[in-house]
């Protein structure tokens, strides 16, 4: 067998192969050994952001795993529901379920309709989160998304038992600009969310950023002051809201938990 010369570029292509493998094996058994602790520490996170936007935790509040996990085990039931119904579905786990990757699941989600948001699929079961005390709901928790001006948004509405007063906003991962859209996670700006009417008497979305400063909750219920110098990622959190709350995605499991409340 002719010898290999290590100038020639099949020696070259060889090496340069080698050195990938080589490279790439303690890399791929690092990802998957570490991918566990990955999975656990973003359910953790999750938990975490679900109950700071219910006021169960404040933000800057640092709690062992096993504290959270018991401080949202006594007051938060997380609930698997199928989207195109509201209705609960008992057959999902929702502690392993990853609604973000069921999205991207043509087998287990669909196309979302052209809407301003962006968004592309929703997943065929969605998991939200209700705020009990004493067996008495508290708020319910929705998880949302949307694209702003750079970016997908992504964060939690919480609402009040009613299901239509807003008792909580929070966006935990966005690409926004620094100082200007970057300020949807501004607890000044998210507090001013409070109080405000995600829906109008007939039932339709009505709630929305405006460009400038909107009044008191009690004065001027559908608006939320806008964020100086982004204006596009304002109209991205209002397209967010109106898909999320509307028929193609928590709009028939809120329809229900309305109609439950009210017999």
């Amino acid at each position: 067998m002719a010898e290999i010369k290590r100038d020639s570029p099949l020696y070259t292509i060889g090496f340069a192969a080698l050195v990938c493998i080589v490279c790439a094996l303690p890399i791929a058994g690092a990802a998957v050994a570490l991918r566990p602790k990955q999975e656990l520490n973003a359910r953790l996170d999750r938990l975490g952001k679900v109950l700071a936007v219910a006021g169960l935790m404040e933000r800057n509040e640092k709690l062992t795993p096993e504290e959270l996990e018991a401080r949202f085990d006594a007051s938060v039931v997380a609930r698997a529901i199928d989207m195109r119904t509201g209705e609960a579905v008992d057959t999902i786990d929702t502690k392993a379920y990853d609604q973000r990757r069921a999205a991207r699941d043509p087998l287990i989600s669909s196309t979302a309709p052209e809407n301003a948001a962006r968004v592309l699929r929703v997943p065929n079961v969605a998991v939200v989160y209700e705020v009990m005390a004493a067996d008495t709901l508290q708020a319910v928790i929705v998880p949302i998304q949307g694209y702003g001006l750079w970016s997908t948004m992504y964060g939690y509405l919480a609402l009040a038992p009613n299901a239509t007063t807003v008792s909580g906003i929070t966006f935990y991962e966005h690409g926004e600009t620094a100082g200007l859209g970057g300020e949807i996670e501004n607890p000044r700006w998210q507090a001013r969310w409070i109080g405000r009417e995600a829906f109008n008497d007939q039932g339709d979305v009505a709630l929305e950023v405006i460009k400038g400063a909107a009044g008191p909750a009690a004065t001027d219920p559908y608006r939320v002051d806008g964020l100086s110098g982004a204006t596009i990622t304002g109209r991205g959190v209002s397209a967010t809201l109106d898909f999320w709350l509307g028929p193609n995605g928590f709009g028939p499991y809120l329809d229900r938990l309305r109609a439950t409340r009210a017999r």
